[in-house]
Protein backbone atom coordinates (compact mmCIF):
# COMPACT_ATOMS: atom_id res chain seq x y z
CA UNK A 1 0.00 0.00 0.00
CA UNK A 2 1.41 3.40 -0.98
CA UNK A 3 1.70 5.80 1.67
CA UNK A 4 -0.89 5.19 4.03
CA UNK A 5 -2.99 7.70 5.92
CA UNK A 6 -2.30 5.20 9.70
CA UNK A 7 -0.12 2.08 9.97
CA UNK A 8 -0.27 0.06 13.08
CA UNK A 9 2.71 -2.44 12.97
CA UNK A 10 3.13 -5.34 15.72
CA UNK A 11 0.69 -3.33 18.23
CA UNK A 12 0.28 -4.87 21.74
CA UNK A 13 -2.03 -3.53 24.11
CA UNK A 14 -1.62 -4.29 27.85
CA UNK A 15 -2.92 -3.01 30.96
CA UNK A 16 0.13 -4.38 33.30
CA UNK A 17 0.72 -7.74 32.81
CA UNK A 18 -2.92 -8.59 31.51
CA UNK A 19 -2.68 -8.73 27.72
CA UNK A 20 -5.70 -6.96 25.91
CA UNK A 21 -4.50 -7.57 22.26
CA UNK A 22 -1.12 -8.80 20.65
CA UNK A 23 0.35 -8.39 17.45
CA UNK A 24 -1.71 -6.02 15.43
CA UNK A 25 -0.68 -5.08 11.48
CA UNK A 26 -2.87 -3.15 9.64
CA UNK A 27 -2.81 -0.45 7.21
CA UNK A 28 -5.67 2.83 6.53
CA UNK A 29 -5.68 3.72 2.91
CA UNK A 30 -5.95 7.77 2.63
CA UNK A 31 -10.43 8.30 1.79
CA UNK A 32 -11.31 5.53 3.15
CA UNK A 33 -13.87 4.54 6.22
CA UNK A 34 -11.62 1.92 8.52
CA UNK A 35 -14.27 0.17 11.28
CA UNK A 36 -12.45 -1.34 14.20
CA UNK A 37 -15.09 -3.52 15.36
CA UNK A 38 -15.93 -6.03 17.92
CA UNK A 39 -17.59 -7.48 20.89
CA UNK A 40 -17.57 -5.97 24.44
CA UNK A 41 -13.96 -5.86 26.00
CA UNK A 42 -12.25 -6.45 22.69
CA UNK A 43 -10.00 -3.45 22.99
CA UNK A 44 -11.84 -1.36 20.26
CA UNK A 45 -11.80 1.93 22.48
CA UNK A 46 -8.41 1.31 23.81
CA UNK A 47 -6.84 0.91 20.22
CA UNK A 48 -8.81 4.12 19.52
CA UNK A 49 -6.34 5.80 22.65
CA UNK A 50 -3.44 4.12 21.39
CA UNK A 51 -3.48 6.08 17.70
CA UNK A 52 -4.73 9.51 19.63
CA UNK A 53 -1.36 8.73 21.85
CA UNK A 54 -3.53 8.96 24.92
CA UNK A 55 -1.62 5.34 26.23
CA UNK A 56 1.18 3.82 25.11
CA UNK A 57 1.71 0.20 23.63
CA UNK A 58 3.28 -2.71 25.55
CA UNK A 59 5.09 -3.06 22.16
CA UNK A 60 5.13 -1.98 18.50
CA UNK A 61 4.16 1.46 16.85
CA UNK A 62 1.29 3.79 15.00
CA UNK A 63 2.83 5.68 12.19
CA UNK A 64 1.10 8.65 10.78
CA UNK A 65 2.11 8.50 7.39
CA UNK A 66 5.54 7.51 6.90
CA UNK A 67 6.63 8.88 10.64
CA UNK A 68 6.54 7.13 13.54
CA UNK A 69 3.90 8.73 16.47
CA UNK A 70 4.90 6.24 19.14
CA UNK A 71 8.54 7.23 19.02
CA UNK A 72 7.46 11.29 18.27
CA UNK A 73 8.87 13.63 20.84
CA UNK A 74 5.98 15.89 22.64
CA UNK A 75 6.23 18.80 20.08
CA UNK A 76 6.35 16.16 16.92
CA UNK A 77 3.37 14.61 18.73
CA UNK A 78 1.25 17.92 18.68
CA UNK A 79 2.45 18.25 15.11
CA UNK A 80 0.86 15.53 13.95
CA UNK A 81 -2.33 15.39 15.62
CA UNK A 82 -2.55 18.88 13.96
CA UNK A 83 -3.40 16.65 11.30
CA UNK A 84 -6.61 14.80 13.61
CA UNK A 85 -10.11 15.70 13.96
CA UNK A 86 -11.87 13.33 16.82
CA UNK A 87 -15.63 13.23 17.58
CA UNK A 88 -15.76 11.26 20.93
CA UNK A 89 -18.86 8.60 22.23
CA UNK A 90 -20.53 11.72 24.10
CA UNK A 91 -19.75 14.79 22.15
CA UNK A 92 -17.90 16.55 24.49
CA UNK A 93 -19.08 19.66 23.61
CA UNK A 94 -18.65 22.57 26.65
CA UNK A 95 -22.14 22.83 27.55
CA UNK A 96 -21.08 26.59 28.96
CA UNK A 97 -20.43 27.46 25.42
CA UNK A 98 -23.06 28.34 22.18
CA UNK A 99 -22.52 25.72 19.28
CA UNK A 100 -20.54 28.71 17.68
CA UNK A 101 -18.10 29.27 20.32
CA UNK A 102 -17.48 25.53 20.52
CA UNK A 103 -16.79 24.94 17.10
CA UNK A 104 -14.29 28.30 16.89
CA UNK A 105 -12.19 27.23 19.69
CA UNK A 106 -9.67 24.91 18.03
CA UNK A 107 -9.52 27.85 15.19
CA UNK A 108 -8.81 30.38 17.84
CA UNK A 109 -6.26 28.06 19.52
CA UNK A 110 -4.36 26.51 16.82
CA UNK A 111 -4.57 29.50 13.90
CA UNK A 112 -4.18 33.01 13.57
CA UNK A 113 -7.18 33.51 11.82
CA UNK A 114 -9.16 36.98 12.31
CA UNK A 115 -12.24 36.86 14.51
CA UNK A 116 -14.59 37.84 11.14
CA UNK A 117 -12.77 34.66 9.47
CA UNK A 118 -13.52 32.44 12.46
CA UNK A 119 -16.92 33.58 12.08
CA UNK A 120 -17.15 32.64 8.10
CA UNK A 121 -15.52 28.94 9.55
CA UNK A 122 -17.66 28.29 12.39
CA UNK A 123 -20.76 28.44 10.17
CA UNK A 124 -19.59 26.78 6.97
CA UNK A 125 -18.83 23.71 9.02
CA UNK A 126 -21.96 23.99 11.22
CA UNK A 127 -24.01 24.31 7.99
CA UNK A 128 -22.09 21.41 6.75
CA UNK A 129 -23.41 19.48 9.37
CA UNK A 130 -27.02 20.84 8.98
CA UNK A 131 -26.83 23.27 11.59
CA UNK A 132 -26.82 26.55 10.15
CA UNK A 133 -29.20 28.67 12.47
CA UNK A 134 -28.33 26.86 15.69
CA UNK A 135 -24.77 29.13 16.08
CA UNK A 136 -26.28 30.91 19.32
CA UNK A 137 -27.34 27.44 20.54
CA UNK A 138 -26.30 25.52 23.48
CA UNK A 139 -25.51 22.05 23.36
CA UNK A 140 -28.11 21.31 26.37
CA UNK A 141 -30.68 22.60 24.33
CA UNK A 142 -30.19 20.28 21.45
CA UNK A 143 -31.53 16.34 20.84
CA UNK A 144 -28.72 13.65 20.77
CA UNK A 145 -28.39 13.77 16.92
CA UNK A 146 -27.72 17.18 16.66
CA UNK A 147 -25.12 17.18 19.52
CA UNK A 148 -23.51 14.31 17.57
CA UNK A 149 -23.74 16.85 14.63
CA UNK A 150 -21.92 19.80 16.40
CA UNK A 151 -19.31 17.55 17.64
CA UNK A 152 -18.71 16.75 13.65
CA UNK A 153 -18.22 20.32 12.95
CA UNK A 154 -16.14 20.92 15.69
CA UNK A 155 -13.75 17.98 14.93
CA UNK A 156 -13.85 19.64 11.32
CA UNK A 157 -12.95 22.50 12.53
CA UNK A 158 -9.43 22.56 11.33
CA UNK A 159 -10.12 20.65 7.63
CA UNK A 160 -8.54 16.94 9.69
CA UNK A 161 -6.58 14.43 7.15
CA UNK A 162 -7.73 12.18 9.61
CA UNK A 163 -10.93 11.92 11.49
CA UNK A 164 -11.58 9.63 14.31
CA UNK A 165 -15.20 8.92 15.57
CA UNK A 166 -15.55 6.95 18.46
CA UNK A 167 -19.50 5.11 18.46
CA UNK A 168 -21.05 7.33 16.50
CA UNK A 169 -24.47 5.75 17.02
CA UNK A 170 -24.29 5.38 20.87
CA UNK A 171 -27.61 6.87 22.44
CA UNK A 172 -29.23 7.49 19.30
CA UNK A 173 -32.58 5.70 17.98
CA UNK A 174 -31.54 4.00 14.65
CA UNK A 175 -32.79 6.13 12.01
CA UNK A 176 -30.75 9.37 13.72
CA UNK A 177 -27.91 6.62 13.36
CA UNK A 178 -28.40 5.91 10.26
CA UNK A 179 -28.94 9.94 8.89
CA UNK A 180 -25.38 10.13 11.03
CA UNK A 181 -24.02 7.75 9.36
CA UNK A 182 -24.75 9.40 5.50
CA UNK A 183 -23.42 12.55 6.94
CA UNK A 184 -20.09 11.12 7.77
CA UNK A 185 -20.16 9.65 4.10
CA UNK A 186 -20.92 13.35 2.91
CA UNK A 187 -18.31 15.14 4.74
CA UNK A 188 -15.38 12.32 4.16
CA UNK A 189 -16.19 12.83 0.31
CA UNK A 190 -16.66 16.64 0.55
CA UNK A 191 -13.48 17.14 2.73
CA UNK A 192 -11.35 14.15 1.15
CA UNK A 193 -10.65 12.99 5.41
CA UNK A 194 -9.63 9.53 5.80
CA UNK A 195 -12.38 8.43 8.33
CA UNK A 196 -11.50 5.66 11.45
CA UNK A 197 -14.90 4.52 13.44
CA UNK A 198 -14.75 2.88 16.38
CA UNK A 199 -18.01 0.88 16.72
CA UNK A 200 -20.34 -2.12 17.69
CA UNK A 201 -23.25 -1.33 14.94
CA UNK A 202 -23.51 -3.56 12.44
CA UNK A 203 -26.09 -1.26 10.67
CA UNK A 204 -23.68 1.27 11.00
CA UNK A 205 -20.77 -1.02 9.92
CA UNK A 206 -22.14 -2.23 6.57
CA UNK A 207 -23.31 0.94 5.36
CA UNK A 208 -20.46 2.98 5.77
CA UNK A 209 -17.33 0.99 6.34
CA UNK A 210 -14.81 0.09 3.14
CA UNK A 211 -12.71 -2.25 5.28
CA UNK A 212 -13.31 -3.44 8.69
CA UNK A 213 -10.82 -5.23 11.20
CA UNK A 214 -12.19 -7.58 13.81
CA UNK A 215 -10.77 -7.58 17.23
CA UNK A 216 -11.90 -10.51 19.53
CA UNK A 217 -11.06 -11.10 23.53
CA UNK A 218 -10.96 -14.43 23.60
CA UNK A 219 -8.52 -14.75 21.35
CA UNK A 220 -6.46 -11.27 21.95
CA UNK A 221 -6.19 -10.63 18.50
CA UNK A 222 -7.86 -9.41 15.23
CA UNK A 223 -9.68 -11.99 13.71
CA UNK A 224 -10.57 -10.72 10.26
CA UNK A 225 -9.70 -7.66 8.23
CA UNK A 226 -11.32 -6.85 5.29
CA UNK A 227 -15.03 -5.26 3.53
CA UNK A 228 -17.45 -5.85 5.99
CA UNK A 229 -20.22 -7.00 3.38
CA UNK A 230 -17.53 -9.85 2.95
CA UNK A 231 -16.78 -10.60 6.63
CA UNK A 232 -20.19 -10.70 7.42
CA UNK A 233 -20.85 -13.59 4.89
CA UNK A 234 -17.52 -15.80 4.62
CA UNK A 235 -15.80 -14.62 7.66
CA UNK A 236 -14.46 -16.81 9.93
CA UNK A 237 -17.48 -18.17 12.31
CA UNK A 238 -17.23 -15.75 15.35
CA UNK A 239 -16.91 -12.34 12.55
CA UNK A 240 -19.87 -14.00 11.05
CA UNK A 241 -21.82 -14.66 14.67
CA UNK A 242 -21.03 -10.81 15.19
CA UNK A 243 -22.70 -9.55 12.18
CA UNK A 244 -25.69 -12.18 13.16
CA UNK A 245 -26.42 -10.50 16.36
CA UNK A 246 -25.11 -13.39 18.08
CA UNK A 247 -22.08 -12.51 19.60
CA UNK A 248 -22.31 -9.76 23.00
CA UNK A 249 -21.52 -6.24 22.13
Amino acid sequence: MDDPALSVRDLTMAFGDRVLVRGLDFAIRRGEVFVVMGGSGCGKSTLLRHMLGLQEPAAGEVLYGTESFTAAGPADRERLLRRVGVLYQGSALWTSMTLAENVALPLQQFTRLPADRIREVVELKLSLVGLHGFEEFYPWELSGGMQKRAGLARAIALDPEILFIDEPSASLDPPTGRRLDRLILQLRDALGTTVVVVTHDVASILGIGTRALFLDAEEQRALAEGPPAELAASGPPRVRAFFAGTVRS
